[in-house]
């Protein structure tokens, strides 16, 4: 996610926090301290309030990575590659890859919200034992306005709408009852359109009618809406890519540059090549040894340009996105390494021979698109 910056890891998994993570705290220890806290704990200072609805804001912070966490050590345990953890203002979000079987699918999606559910069952409970034995008003009304929001976020992660981890369960049981895990993702988008338009409305609704909380239900329901879109395309492309080995989907041959070049020779050399965005890059050997953007060859001073060499200025093929012709296209797709703009290497004995590009996997989409004749539609007029 664009705006996040790497901070540790949370049990060997990367931690990212966006740029609105903090923000949300600070409106949550403000609304806690100015409103929620004086009402439930009166009589009290302004100090007192302003530190426990700081440590409220970060108690529930706390318990939004205790959610993500969840979600990443049962996917580990599953044999799931984990990316990294972010939390931002409307949540968190585990980048991970996917379940094999629908059963890893259900377990890994039910963890967050079972996770929330028993952080807000053991805060009410703490706040509770804190309010009747010890008779400490504010730390109480802190455990159980923590309580008390877990359980809110359990139970609307539960709603059955793509991407909230209830979608993922709805997806995950129609994937196990019918065998159609593309056809799943499409039910669970679709459901997350409706939820996250219904969620904007209520908002829209609440908004005017000067309910300042409304504000939130719309771009939660947005947000929602937006993934949920993602979702159904994504399903349409996987099932058209269904089946389509690396082979079909590859351009061959490839444009590529000698990676002991300087700069400025490389660049001479390539424009006569045609319009690329990035070039694969050979060794001396003819082997593969990374790929280079044209764009950071360009950015350098004229100056420099004669002192670097091409391989100095590209990733190299340890850090590149891999795949052998006879694999699958949508195995190739889900691994580490492939990132936007896509560009998947194939190697085949260790030699490149080809590689596969987003406007590769647009054709092959495209041609699979069933036509009116295909199909036995028979057109009308």
């Amino acid at each position: 996610m664009k705006g996040a910056v790497p901070l540790g890891r949370i049990l060997g998994v990367p931690l990212r926090i966006h740029w609105s993570a903090p923000l949300l705290v600070v409106l949550l220890a403000d609304s806690l301290s100015s409103s929620t806290l004086p009402a439930w704990a009166p009589g009290h200072s302004t100090t007192a309030y302003t530190t426990a609805g700081l440590v409220g804001a970060l108690l529930l912070m706390a318990s939004l990575l205790a959610h993500e966490a969840a979600h990443a050590v049962t996917a580990r345990r599953a044999g799931i590659k984990v990316e990294d953890v972010t939390v931002w203002g409307l949540g968190g979000i585990t980048r991970m890859g996917r379940a094999r079987t629908p059963r890893v699918d259900l377990a890994v999606s039910a963890i967050g919200p079972l996770t929330s559910l028993a952080l807000g069952g053991v805060a009410i409970a703490a706040g509770l034992a804190t309010q009747h034995a010890l008779h400490w008003a504010i730390p109480s009304a802190v455990l159980l306005w923590t309580g008390w929001a877990n359980l809110l976020l359990g139970a609307f992660n539960l709603l059955p709408a793509a991407p909230l981890d209830g979608g993922r369960v709805l997806q995950a049981v129609l994937w196990w009852r019918r065998g159609d895990r593309e056809q799943a993702q499409r039910i669970a988008g679709r459901t997350g359109q409706v939820a996250g338009t219904l969620l904007a409305v209520a908002g829209w609704v609440e908004l005017t009618h000067g309910a300042s909380a409304g504000l939130w239900l719309i771009l939660v329901g947005f947000f929602i809406s937006l993934s949920a879109v993602a979702e159904v395309r994504r399903a349409t492309l996987e099932t058209a890519l269904r089946g389509v080995p690396v082979a079909q989907a590859m351009s061959a041959p490839v444009v590529t540059g000698a990676d002991w070049l300087t700069v400025d020779r490389f660049l001479d050399e390539i424009t006569t090549k045609g319009h690329h965005s990035a070039i694969p890059l050979l060794d001396f050997d003819g082997h593969p040894s990374g790929i280079v953007e044209l764009r950071r060859l360009a950015a350098l001073p004229p100056a420099r340009r004669g002192e670097l060499r091409a391989r100095d200025m590209a990733l190299p093929l340890a850090r590149c996105a891999q795949a052998a012709p006879d694999d699958s296209l949508i195995d190739a797709l889900e691994r580490p390494g492939v990132t936007m703009p896509l560009r998947i290497l194939v190697l085949d004995a260790g030699r490149l021979v080809g590689i596969v590009t987003g406007h590769d996997i647009s054709r092959i989409a495209q041609q699979s698109v069933p036509t009116p004749h295909a199909t036995g539609a028979r057109p009308t007029g």
